[in-house]
């Protein structure tokens, strides 16, 4: 839900009407305008995958183009109004039930969740729905950020992982912007450690400390869902409530693309 604001025509063209043009300025203002007018570096230390090039290329200049209160306007009128042609029977209830998990959720220590969750509640249901599954989606990347920090693997080295994984190197190097230089300092690196057995081959430890990382991210992720919504299966509840709706957001993903998230099953 939260990213189909990064692909959908008319979010897109709300972008480009405040003159917020091309997929990465559309992309760096729309996350980072909850923080305020902030430079590249805030941006890359919670953002944590892309190479300081790249974030520099676009923060502080996309400010000069849509203040970060005209970028908030625009992306969430956008997505309003991308919900309603994709879920136009929509029950209110699941944007209500939605923004009572956000509005609860503990956001000490993240960052991109805290500036979210302090946004005004929408009075449309569908612009609800978006900005609830925003918070959601940043409180658990930023758990995901202290799960990586915790196990000791940097920004470019989850990506190193990952793409020795299940992602696509030349994708996800180029939407990052770190150059091959870097992509494979970062892959001596992880060999050293014995987590990858050669630069594009990961090995059983390091198979193992991904499947570490993402276990304390959907624990973090999931006791914030479970501490703000009540009961345990009140939350499962929810979550299967809105997978339906869920998948019919994922279908505006383009089949290849720069964001990381990977299909849900139907």
């Amino acid at each position: 839900m939260h990213a189909l604001v990064y692909f959908h025509p008319t979010v897109l063209a709300a972008l480009e009407a405040v003159g917020l043009r091309g997929f990465w300025r559309g992309y760096f203002a729309q996350r980072a305008a909850p923080l305020g007018p902030v430079g590249e570096a805030p941006v890359r230390a919670s953002f944590y995958g892309f190479a300081p090039a790249m974030t520099a290329r676009a923060l502080p200049a996309v400010w000069d183009l849509a203040s970060p209160a005209t970028a908030l306007i625009a992306r969430l009128d956008g997505a309003g109004r991308a919900l309603a042609d994709l879920l136009p029977d929509l029950d209110d209830r699941l944007a209500d039930d939605l923004w009572a998990v956000a509005e609860a959720l503990p956001c000490d220590g993240r960052v991109l969740a805290a500036a979210n969750a302090a946004l005004p509640r929408p009075d449309d249901p569908r612009q609800r729905l978006w900005q609830a599954a925003t918070t959601l989606r940043e409180h658990r990347g930023d758990g995901h950020v202290a799960a990586l920090l915790t196990a000791g693997v940097t920004g470019v080295e989850s990506l190193v992982l990952r793409t020795a994984s299940d992602l696509d190197r030349r994708v996800t190097q180029s939407a990052r912007g770190w150059t091959d230089e870097e992509w494979s300092t970062a892959a001596e690196a992880l060999r050293e450690r014995g987590l990858l057995v050669a630069e594009h081959e990961i090995s059983d430890a390091g198979r193992d400390l991904l499947a570490r990382v993402e276990r304390v991210t959907d624990d973090l992720a999931w006791d914030g869902w479970t501490r703000a919504g009540g009961t345990v299966d009140g939350a499962r509840r929810l979550v299967r409530d809105l997978r339906d709706p869920a998948l019919t957001c994922q279908a505006v993903l383009p089949a290849v693309h720069p964001i990381g998230v990977l299909e849900i099953a139907g």
